[in-house]
């Protein structure tokens, strides 16, 4: 297939970033929105973006005005109709995607590709809202998408292999990395980081850390850009914890339930940034959490990177996805300095293994111990 009408359903902040991504890459792009006031915004969003980049001297004017005409937005879904793809990028949220997927089963031309942004819930289950379950597929891209460079492609039992070549090869005329995985809940990035940041708070739980220490910790000693109390509230608390039911749900393991922290601050009102306070308070200036105990940063920052560590090997030797995948959804999508095996080669393999049998007999967790080869 030729690909050259894009449909994006969906005109939030990650909605209106891939119709950027399609725009910025020659394709005519239709944004469509439930409503007048969510087509603005998403029109807003992209101007917005745009403007930055014209400010940033990343484009010309010309060339942002050029961007812009590629797009046209509305409500309804028939402007879909001629799309060859159309992905939607919805709230996380299954009765709202198989809504949507019904709607463009009904309405996108017998041979249009459907493809879903989810980052966390069944590709499978979206896919049977339709009657043309070879011909989706999840599409995940990275918030914001014009930057992030990394790509999920994820197929199901039904889809056709095909499809899943060519979505793969549009992504990577996008200047993205594809990973081609099968549908698994959080599949390879958000399995991998949401069971690290659900590990965090159950640390805070615990009352072994702070927050300020924990965060502090994965800072100053593995240079995260960010700590996961910090990643948290960016991210959506409540989000998160969403995430962490469907991935908890599959795998049944007590250290994917979410902790009791994120839980009960999401009952409260707090979902992190969005909400004014998660974590931290966000009515006051940001502050950058710090702490000086070195030898309890130390010990969190240990026990978090083995746990994450183990993780990685586990979902490797599984078949799921290649080293290099893993690498680099975690540098790519992630924003770490360092992807988990090149970290593991750094320390060596047989010093990671000693690390995880020690954890997993400090702390009782049974799912920290080292694979068995």
């Amino acid at each position: 297939m030729s690909f050259k009408q894009i449909g994006v359903v969906g005109l939030g902040i990650m909605g209106a970033g891939i119709v950027e991504v399609f725009a910025r890459a020659g394709y005519a792009v239709t944004g469509v929105a439930e409503s007048g006031p969510a087509v603005t915004a998403g029109q807003s969003n992209l101007a917005k973006s745009l403007g930055r980049a014209v400010t940033k001297e990343k484009l010309t004017q010309d060339e942002s005005d050029e961007i812009t005409a590629r797009v046209i937005f509305g409500e309804d879904f028939s402007l879909l109709a001629n799309c060859d793809l159309v992905i939607e990028a919805a709230p996380e949220i299954l009765s709202l995607k198989t809504q949507i997927f019904r709607q463009l089963d009904a309405v996108v031309k017998p041979a249009g590709i459907l493809a879903t942004n989810t980052s966390s819930l069944s590709v499978t289950d979206i896919a049977h809202a339709t009657n043309r379950p070879a011909q989706v597929v999840g599409m995940h891209f990275f918030n914001p998408a014009p930057v992030q460079k990394f790509v999920e492609v994820i197929s199901t039992a039904k889809s056709d292999p095909k499809v899943v070549a060519q979505i793969a090869e549009l992504g990577t005329s996008l200047g993205k990395h594809l990973a081609q995985i099968s549908d698994q809940p959080g599949f390879i990035v958000n399995k991998l980081l949401l069971r690290y940041l659900n590990h965090a708070v159950q640390i805070l739980d615990s009352g072994q850390g702070t927050k300020e220490q924990i965060d502090a910790a994965m800072r100053e000693l593995s240079n995260y850009p960010m700590g996961p109390c910090e990643l948290l509230d960016l991210i959506g608390i409540d989000t998160c914890v969403e995430i962490l039911k469907t991935i908890h749900a599959d795998t049944g393991l007590e250290i994917d339930k979410p902790a009791v922290g994120m839980v009960e601050l999401v009952a409260a009102g707090h979902k992190g940034r969005k909400s004014g306070a998660g974590f931290y308070d966000y009515s006051q200036s940001a502050q950058i959490p710090t702490d000086s105990n070195e030898s309890v940063k130390k010990q969190i920052h240990n026990d978090l990177l083995i746990a994450y560590l183990g993780d990685c090997i586990a979902m490797e030797a599984t078949g799921y996805a290649a080293k290099s995948d893993i690498d680099s959804g975690m540098r790519l999508g992630c924003g770490l300095p360092q992807g988990p095996f090149e970290v593991i080669d750094s320390m060596g393999i047989e010093s990671v293994r000693a690390a995880q049998a020690e954890l997993a007999q400090r702390s009782g967790v049974t799912d920290y111990q080292p694979l068995a080869f």
